[in-house]
């Protein structure tokens, strides 16, 4: 259903892309897109929230903040954003929200490619002395961001893979295993 959903709303384009890890893909998996269609913004964190276990969520701006906060409202957590660089005003923070050392913090994530960018979110998280183990995202672009994660000892939990989202579709080059 998730993935029906996805496709419907224009969330999977086709293409040339680079995503965020640099890398060059024939799909790109626009997650945005969809957080602004209630229906699906309220499937997702449906779902996402099925799978929270720790004290506290946590999500990076921009991409994870709608879906982070759905999620805590459905899983009735409280939740910290996760700022890409520190602003030069107001309280200066690089995460946004209340939180106490030792908590569990389950991350929520749109789209997980090499990891990259969850990976910082987990450093600066641990940094606190907050517990992270689990991340949490809505598609897992099946391109090593499982392995990294695991590396860090971080469990990655997909509500949908890349290989389930592009079934059927047709490509010019396999989107599984994109140009570097």
């Amino acid at each position: 259903m998730l993935r029906e959903k996805l496709v419907e709303c224009g969330a999977i384009k086709f293409g040339e892309f680079v995503l965020a890890s640099g890398k060059k893909s024939s799909y790109y998996v626009d997650i945005k897109k969809a957080s602004t269609k209630h229906e699906i913004l309220n499937m997702m964190g449906d779902l996402l929230a099925e799978n929270v276990r720790g004290d506290l969520l946590a999500g990076v701006e921009l991409g994870a903040v709608p879906l982070v906060a759905i999620t805590a409202v459905k899983a009735k957590k409280d939740y910290l954003i996760i700022r890409k660089e520190k602003k030069g005003y107001g309280t200066s923070k690089l995460v946004e929200g209340d939180y106490r050392e030792g908590m569990v913090v389950d991350i929520i994530e749109d789209v997980v490619t090499t990891g990259g960018s969850v990976l910082r979110a987990v450093k600066i998280l641990r940094e606190l002395g907050l517990q992270v183990n689990r991340v949490i995202c809505v598609v897992d672009r099946e391109e090593g961001g499982k392995e990294a994660l695991e590396k860090e000892g971080v469990e990655l939990i997909p509500l949908i893979k890349a290989r389930d989202l592009l079934e059927n579709a047709t490509f010019s080059q396999d989107p599984l295993h994109p140009q570097s």
